[in-house]
């Protein structure tokens, strides 16, 4: 999704002969001002690949983001939340433009009225990222969980969740205490709701290389 408001002349640095712009459509998320590109971007720009080979989530991803869907519907009060999926939008100011897999919003936050086209523009109370979508590069991928995780965080979001397939993990982070905890253990996502990502992927007969 293309998350700044205006078209940015950016090269890649790959040392090849003719730089090219990144065209904006390329931008996963915007933090500080600093544009963080999709995954693949550069394939795209080569001309390797296509904007839509790039955008979709492997089925691992799509498997566990339906989990925790199915998972948060049957506890949450749709009388008291809304669940956004589908890489809801966070409008943090004009220089940070985020976005999850999964926000659980309160609707005394986000109350029914605030529904619109356009990215919310108030903190969920759950933020939940499965992997990490964005080219790492030019940076690492932990420097960049725990600066979109603090942005979240400093904005008004209770906790963040992260699922990491490949280190097979989730990380807690609220602003007293960030973890790192095996995906096979219980873990509450809130109101002592607990989800289980490995226990849930083994009953169904998933394995993971």
């Amino acid at each position: 999704m293309a998350t700044t408001a205006s078209t940015r002349r950016q090269t890649i640095p790959s040392g090849s002969v003719r730089a090219k712009k990144i065209p904006e459509s390329l931008i996963y998320e915007t933090i500080d001002g600093k544009p963080f590109y999709r995954k693949g971007y550069r394939d795209v720009v080569a001309g390797k690949k296509t904007l839509e080979e790039i955008m979709g989530a492997s089925t691992l991803q799509s498997i566990i983001v339906y989990y925790l869907t199915v998972f948060i519907g049957k506890f949450i009060d749709e009388d008291q939340f809304f669940v956004l999926v589908s890489e809801p939008g966070v409008h943090i100011d004009h220089r940070s433009n985020l976005s999850n897999d999964v926000a659980i919003y309160s609707q005394a936050v986000l109350p029914p009225s605030s529904i619109s086209k356009k990215y919310a523009d108030v903190p969920p109370r759950i933020a939940i990222e499965v992997d990490i979508n964005i080219d790492a590069a030019d940076t690492s991928e932990t420097s960049y969980i725990y600066r979109k995780t603090r942005k979240l965080l400093n904005f008004g979001v209770e906790k963040v969740i992260w699922v990491l397939t490949d280190a097979r993990v989730v990380i807690v982070a609220t602003n007293d205490l960030i973890e790192t905890i095996d995906w096979s253990r219980d873990i509450e996502l809130m109101d002592g709701q607990q989800f289980n990502v490995g226990a849930y992927l083994q009953k169904r007969g998933i394995t993971v290389e």
